[in-house]
């Protein structure tokens, strides 16, 4: 018995490590994003919104835009739009204040659950009808209460099909 005790404490640490590690996420599996647009097709010259959905995995957060505090890095959203497309800037939704055991003296503006981002976009008149992309580069920190991950940067794309008239499309996305 006291072999196996004598056992048990010296293989059991060995395992603890790799238990907690195993219950870190990666930093990129944390949000899931996708891009969707408020026409499908789109017209030739005609304004489109494009909402970029992130899904906040339980129990993490995500710094919102305006950070409280200057030294944490917001989630940014930057569009690469093709030549000839016009593109306004992201809004950002309002983030949520809130208290951590690590910052228990300062409230954070976070992001948690699902969260929209939203641009709009217009495409040249005499863009190629067809298949389109634009590529979108998101930025963001996650951080559960206890760790915070290393910041990532997510490729995401909108696609979506240019076309003589419109079609609304994704209408739980884009305010009416």
């Amino acid at each position: 018995m006291k072999k196996m005790f004598i056992l048990l404490a010296l293989v059991l640490p060995a395992f603890i490590p790799s238990a907690i590690e195993a219950q870190i996420p990666n930093a990129k599996d944390v949000v899931a994003s996708a891009a969707y647009t408020s026409f499908e097709p789109v017209a030739r010259g005609k304004e489109f919104q494009i909402a970029v959905v992130l899904k906040i995995r339980d129990g993490y957060h995500i710094n919102a835009r305006k950070p409280t505090l200057e030294y944490l890095i917001p989630t940014d959203l930057k569009v690469e739009v093709p030549a000839g497309y016009k593109a306004s800037d992201v809004t950002y939704p309002d983030g949520t204040l809130r208290s951590f055991a690590f910052s228990q003296n300062e409230k954070l503006n976070v992001y948690t659950g699902t969260v929209v981002l939203h641009l709009k976009v217009t495409p040249p008149t005499d863009a190629p009808l067809g298949a389109q992309h634009i590529p979108l580069k998101l930025r963001y920190q996650a951080c559960s209460e206890s760790v915070c991950l290393p910041p990532v940067r997510q490729d995401i794309e909108a696609s979506f099909t240019l076309a003589p008239n419109a079609k609304p499309a994704n209408a739980e996305f884009f305010k009416q």
